[in-house]
């Protein structure tokens, strides 16, 4: 292995790093702000992360043409609804649901997007079938452990989400042939940001309520009730929450998105694939470190099949052959 190929794997291992611990500082923040609230600042700290490098990149392109504003602006206007409704669904989640189990459950969308594809007519080769096959397994294990036919309701709230994940990338692989993709992340992080500070503004005075009333007595997180809008000493809460959302803003979106891009330059697929999977073992093991999260045998045993089922999936770009070709 050459010394780039090296370089582009530890960049694309810090990625996943990043990503995971990502959903440590998602659940931390909800001690401080509301689920809308944190997606709010972090998305729009996310795009305006991004605009830096849009300008260097069109710098050295020395100002290419660009697409109609209006075409850009619905591109990432569709790009950004799908992006909302999966963010807020894994916040959500995160309510009633630990960082390790929201990483994993995320983690679903490699294994629904080739399922999801077969709609836009993508073939679906027989290892998505078997990693869907593994997959329904170690969800079972991670959120039906102890009551036979009963699913946890944030784990319930983050399998929504993945299925909205599946969408994005599907819809992110359409658009991203017809416009820069910085623009196109930086857009739909605006879009995102704007939808969620409106939800925030409507609706999140009730949500606390609203999931005490799904498990009573099981939420600890989010103890300021109304989050940061509807709480008169908003500045003070925001200030408890500063950590979890310039990390959810900055490292997560900015830096990790960054970093994932110059790695795939020079990692070859199967690399990126494997490594890039690792984001789910990353907030387990961040949940376990930082919040205090306690894992029993049957939920590490769900995380594997979850890994399994993950790597499985992408097994035409792990091991292409047989004039198999899978775009990377």
């Amino acid at each position: 292995m050459n010394k780039r190929a090296v370089r582009a794997d530890i960049l694309l291992l810090l990625t996943a790093g990043i990503w995971g611990f990502g959903f440590v500082a998602q659940s931390s923040a909800m001690k401080y702000v509301g689920p809308f609230t944190y997606n709010g600042i972090r998305f729009i700290l996310g795009s305006l992360s991004l605009l830096p490098l849009i300008f260097f990149q069109r710098s050295q392109r020395k100002l290419q043409a660009l697409p109609e504003t209006g075409r850009q602006l619905a591109m990432t206007f569709a790009a950004g609804t799908v992006l909302f409704f999966a963010v807020a669904f894994q916040q959500l989640g995160l309510l009633f649901t630990t960082a390790g189990n929201a990483g994993f459950i995320t983690g679903l969308y490699v294994v629904l997007t080739p399922v999801f594809g077969i709609f836009l007519k993508k073939k679906t080769r027989l290892p998505t079938w078997i990693g869907m096959a593994v997959a329904l397994g170690g969800l079972y294990f991670i959120s039906m452990p102890e009551d036979m036919g009963t699913l946890n309701p944030g784990d319930g709230l983050t399998i929504i989400s993945a299925v909205f994940w599946a969408c994005h990338i599907l819809l992110i692989d359409h658009l991203v042939q017809r416009m820069d993709p910085l623009v196109l992340s930086s857009g739909q992080f605006a879009w995102c940001g704007i939808y969620a500070f409106f939800a925030a503004l409507t609706v999140e005075r009730s949500i606390k309520d609203w999931a005490l009333s799904l498990v009573p007595g099981s939420i600890q997180k989010w103890e300021t009730l109304g989050g940061f809008f509807n709480n008169p000493h908003g500045a003070a809460i925001l200030s408890g929450a500063a950590i979890p959302i310039l990390y959810g803003g900055l490292a997560s979106v900015g830096i990790a998105y960054t970093l994932q891009v110059v790695a795939q330059r020079d990692a070859p697929p199967a690399h990126a694939t494997i490594i890039l999977c690792l984001e789910g073992s990353f907030a387990a093991f961040g949940g376990i470190v930082l919040l205090n999260e306690k894992l029993k045998s049957l939920t590490v045993l769900g995380f594997f099949l979850m890994l399994c089922a993950m790597l499985i999936t992408q097994w035409d770009i792990i091991r292409p052959g047989r004039g198999n070709s899978v775009k990377p």
